[in-house]
């Protein structure tokens, strides 16, 4: 089984998200740039999300244990990938954070090894390889 790191979590790896706010909303967030309590309007919606996840610590770390998903960040390997196949084994994998599937993997190797794949967060694999997992994401 590839190994799982621990990732900080204010990675330097992001992921662009795009939301929808209300008017008002916007304008307060403005105004609290404007008077200096934060750099820019992302700066202030890092810090919410930030500080709502120490709101929901709690729950996000049973809901992590009850569906046992690894949390961190998983690179699979070509090596991996071809050991656990030589082995016979499945790959059945539940990641919150950030799994990689190395540029080398063939498609056809990552479908003989990867039974299952549920990714809560970002997965970066070779377009060919996310295509013939498709069906196995969970």
């Amino acid at each position: 089984m590839p190994k799982i790191h621990r990732l900080p979590d204010r990675s330097a790896d992001t992921e662009k998200l795009t939301i929808n706010l209300g008017h008002v909303d916007l304008g307060r967030i403005d105004l609290l740039v404007r008077e200096g309590f934060y750099t820019n309007r992302s700066d202030f919606i890092r810090a919410a999300i930030r500080a709502q996840l120490v709101t929901d610590a709690r729950a996000v770390e049973q809901s992590v244990a009850r569906h046992q998903v690894e949390m961190g960040l998983i690179d699979l390997s070509r090596a991996d990938l071809e050991a656990m196949r030589d082995a016979g084994e499945t790959l059945h994998l539940r990641v919150l954070g950030l799994a990689r599937i190395a540029d080398d993997v063939s498609p056809e190797l990552a479908a003989q090894v990867i039974g299952s794949l549920s990714v809560l967060g970002s997965l970066q694999a070779p377009t060919a390889v996310k295509s013939v997992l498709k069906d196995r994401m969970v």
